[in-house]
């Protein structure tokens, strides 16, 4: 996708506000609206690689198929310039179209519900009036015939998604209101828990807020063959050791110095959280660093172990895996496992290798990885993809390596499984991320 700036979005609001002759009243509700479409990152689903913004058209994979994001531009014959506000709420609040016909739950509706009346209001007004036409018709899923009907979506509906319960959304000043801002923006317009909350069978967050339960926000959810990490203090894999303004520069810069973003949050840092207000960020981060363990449940911080460090320093390889390391990884991450901050990710301590599952550790070796360049880190970095370099057994050895070094609790992986995600990853032609 292409990087963009917040700028850009706001002077093209003002441009078709003036072509379509928007009342000078109606600009301060558009500009609310372009930041709430920032905040709900509908760049990054509704814009297709190298496509229009907002045309729609971008795969989103799912177990049964891709889904095809919607032309949620103005233009009356393929987008949504016939909808009223009251058949954008619907959508936004029930996930039932104009039509009457239910959407997948790709479209995280269930977070969307809980935004305010006013917050839909200024984003309907931006969709409508700063943004331009696009002639582009909506692609349908590539699903097989009887898995893509939709009227069994109106029973999912009605027997997992939570009814509209449009939230509050502080802007006080008070710590406790802080909390508040971040609960609303996390639950709500930024909707983290349709990736870094836990599914069940039919797809459907196991929580939807953290009123339910330590699940919400917990991870293992994997999207696109990555895994998304925790985002609570509850081990070494989640944020138990980051301070909030870890959290925040991560967010703003898609970097800290506990590792770098990857996969699917590449997208949201470039077109979400690194153009979100810094006192949004602020919020977000006091809002995440509430959520704990289960009660009565102890946590294990990360702790630094220098056995391996000291054996690849003395040129002992203990391992397979070491010698891949030494040779192709050490270079940029060091044989310390502690990388350079701000450029080369650490690997000791780095939440991807701390989970039960090395799923996305090996699809970065497999597929390279981009870290984006954003307003506030503007160089982009790239490691590139060991997919024509190293057979699924050395990507196997070189995980298990990793997730068993300088004291990470990761898990271990096998040739088999390095070789389906090989084999799911297998269109990838540069580095994953993009």
């Amino acid at each position: 996708m292409r990087l963009r700036s917040l700028l850009p979005v706001l002077a093209g609001a003002l441009c078709v506000m003036q072509s379509s002759g928007a009342h000078a009243d109606d600009a301060d509700l558009i500009k609310r609206g372009a930041y709430l479409a920032v905040l709900g990152d509908c760049e990054a689903c509704h814009t297709a690689h190298d496509g229009k913004y907002l045309a729609g058209g971008l795969a989103l994979q799912s177990p049964v198929g891709a889904i095809y994001s919607t032309n949620i531009t103005p233009d009356r014959d393929t987008g949504i310039g016939t909808w009223s506000y009251d058949d954008f709420a619907r959508l936004m609040r029930r996930g039932i179209r104009k039509d009457g016909s239910s959407v997948y739950p790709a479209m995280p509706y269930p977070s969307y519900s809980k935004m305010t009346d006013e917050d839909l209001q200024a984003l309907y007004a931006y969709l409508m009036q700063g943004v331009a036409p696009v002639s582009l018709k909506n692609r349908a899923p590539d699903i097989p015939w009887l898995l893509s009907a939709r009227w069994p979506l109106a029973i999912w509906r009605l027997l997992y998604a939570p009814s509209p319960a449009p939230s509050s959304a502080s802007h006080d000043e008070t710590s406790d209101a802080l909390v508040e801002r971040g609960r609303y923006l996390v639950e709500g317009p930024g909707h983290c828990g349709s990736c870094h909350t836990p599914r069940n069978f039919v797809l459907a967050e196991k929580t939807q807020t953290a009123a339910d339960g330590p699940r919400y926000l917990s991870g293992g959810f994997i999207v696109d063959n990555w895994v998304a990490p925790s985002l609570r203090s509850d081990d070494a894999g989640g944020l138990v050791d980051w301070t909030p303004e870890d959290i925040v520069a991560f967010l703003k810069t898609g970097r800290n110095r506990h590792g770098a973003t990857f996969g699917a949050m590449n997208g949201v840092v470039t077109h979400s959280t690194s153009l979100t207000d810094d006192r949004d960020l602020a919020a977000i981060a006091a809002f995440l660093k509430t959520l704990g363990p289960p009660q009565g449940v102890s946590v294990e911080t990360f702790r630094y172990d220098d056995a391996v460090s000291r054996q690849l320093s003395a040129g002992e390889m203990p391992s397979e895996g070491a010698k891949i390391y030494v040779d192709r990884c050490a270079a940029c991450h060091r044989t310390d496992g502690r990388g350079y901050p701000g450029v080369f990710p650490p690997l000791a301590g780095n939440p991807v290798l701390q989970g039960p599952d090395a799923t996305s550790a090996a699809h970065i070796i497999l597929s390279g990885g981009r870290l984006p360049g954003v307003a506030a880190a503007p160089s982009p970095l790239v490691m590139g993809s060991y997919r024509d370099i190293l057979d699924d057994q050395q990507i196997a050895d070189l995980v298990t390596f990793l997730g068993h070094s300088w004291g990470n609790r990761g898990a271990a992986i096998t040739a088999p499984q390095v070789a389906k995600i090989r084999q799911a990853t297998w269109d990838e032609k540069s580095p994953a991320g993009e």
